[in-house]
């Protein structure tokens, strides 16, 4: 079996170096600003320009989204390939080093941080693969690089883009944690719920009876609700609470943020509603006064083997030597939202390890992988969609 770079010439030492200069540049999310620069400055010295959109203006941070397109050298429809530039914390001074584990040589904070391969191992390699085509004269089709801001904080990235601006049919979003060669066909939908209790505050010494306390009246109301693994499909979680005013004062307020998912619409349509009679239900019951608001923060999204899209990315990592391998996963990423919005997307895994953890790593071998997965699309695309064309020329 050829090698990644005997098959297409990775130039592996710009690969990882690349990598290490993007995971030391800040960009958690709401500031993305100079890993934005950076990109724009690999670009241009690719003779490719990117587009920022006004993004980082609505969710009060310093970057839009930043979108190139690059013109192909073949009639082809467009492909829409994409990462997101934000990082979660503690993601600030962050330092890589090359290590071993296992027997593979690896990547991993040398610091208190996490590492940044989410996502900025997908940036690396897709940056790597889009040289190597530049470079070595390969045919390619239309090409719509998106990168986008905020995908941590809910996706807000995404759900701020102007999709108007994408001609590409199908794409693929570099984003998910399984070994290269993970191709997610199925993803859930999720709630974001927000439970309020109000009670009465009162000295908490002096006259307590005269009082409700809404940490209590919350505690009780949790306690009667369903919570973690519901079913195969379902989960849900309660992941903050906040409250009260002093330790001498009984608690007006209580606050709980949760979430809700599944993979199937009406689970967790029903699961919600269950939630939400449970705790009102008993915060009356405790003399407190309820609020419940819920936000869709994603749809569900679900692909069919042999689409197009899937059948695209199985062909380019079975012509690379990696074993395909489709899968559901419990995570949204800006593939839900891609998806939503009529363009069959695949989110693909990328090799990224303990992801969000300070023990977060990326094994070189994956990287170098995912390159050539990502050259690999590109190709295979070039050869040509099996699309069904109507008389006016639109894809079917």
């Amino acid at each position: 079996m050829m090698s990644y770079s005997e098959k297409y010439p990775i130039r592996q030492e710009r690969l990882i170096d690349g990598f290490l200069e993007m995971i030391a540049i800040d960009s958690v999310s709401g500031h993305e600003a100079s890993y934005r620069d950076y990109l724009q400055a690999r670009f241009d010295e690719l003779g490719f320009a990117g587009v920022e959109d006004d993004a980082g203006q609505r969710l009060g941070g310093d970057s839009g989204n930043l979108l190139f397109k690059l013109p192909g050298t073949m009639n082809r429809p467009p492909l829409l390939l994409s990462a997101h530039m934000d990082t979660v914390v503690p993601g600030h001074n962050i330092k890589g080093e090359l290590a071993q584990l296992d027997g593979h040589q690896i990547i991993r904070s040398a610091g208190p941080t996490i590492l940044g391969g989410d996502d900025k191992a997908g940036v690396a390699a897709l940056l790597e693969a889009i040289r190597v085509i530049i470079e070595n004269r390969m045919d390619y089709p239309p090409l719509e690089i998106l990168f986008t801001v905020s995908e941590e904080q809910g996706l807000l990235g995404i759900k701020n883009f102007d999709f108007s601006q994408i001609g590409a049919p199908i794409g693929f979003v570099l984003d998910s944690g399984g070994d290269p060669g993970t191709i997610v066909v199925q993803s859930p939908c999720q709630n974001e719920i927000e439970y309020r209790v109000r009670g009465i505050a009162a000295h908490a010494g002096m006259n307590p009876e005269e009082g409700r306390n809404a940490i209590q009246i919350m505690g009780r109301a949790l306690a009667k609700m369903p919570c973690g693994r519901i079913d195969p499909d379902t989960t849900c979680n309660f992941g903050v609470i906040e409250g009260g005013l002093a330790r001498n004062i009984v608690a007006p307020f209580c606050r709980v943020k949760g979430e809700a998912r599944s993979l199937d619409r009406s689970k967790l349509d029903k699961l919600t509603e269950e939630l939400g009679s449970i705790f009102t239900a008993e915060v009356i019951a405790n003399g407190g006064e309820p609020e419940v608001e819920v936000v869709l923060l994603y749809p569900e999204a679900a692909l069919q083997a042999e689409e197009e899209v899937v059948q695209l990315a199985l062909r380019a990592a079975e012509n690379i030597g990696v074993a395909p391998r489709l899968e559901s996963t419990g995570g949204g990423s800006d593939a839900s939202i891609i998806n939503d919005a009529g363009i069959r997307c695949a989110n693909l895994g990328i090799g990224m390890k303990k992801v969000h953890t300070i023990d977060e790593y990326i094994r070189v071998e994956d990287l170098i992988a995912d390159t050539a997965w990502i050259i690999s699309i590109i190709r295979q695309a070039a050869d040509g969609y099996t699309w069904r064309l109507d008389p006016a020329g639109s894809s079917l």
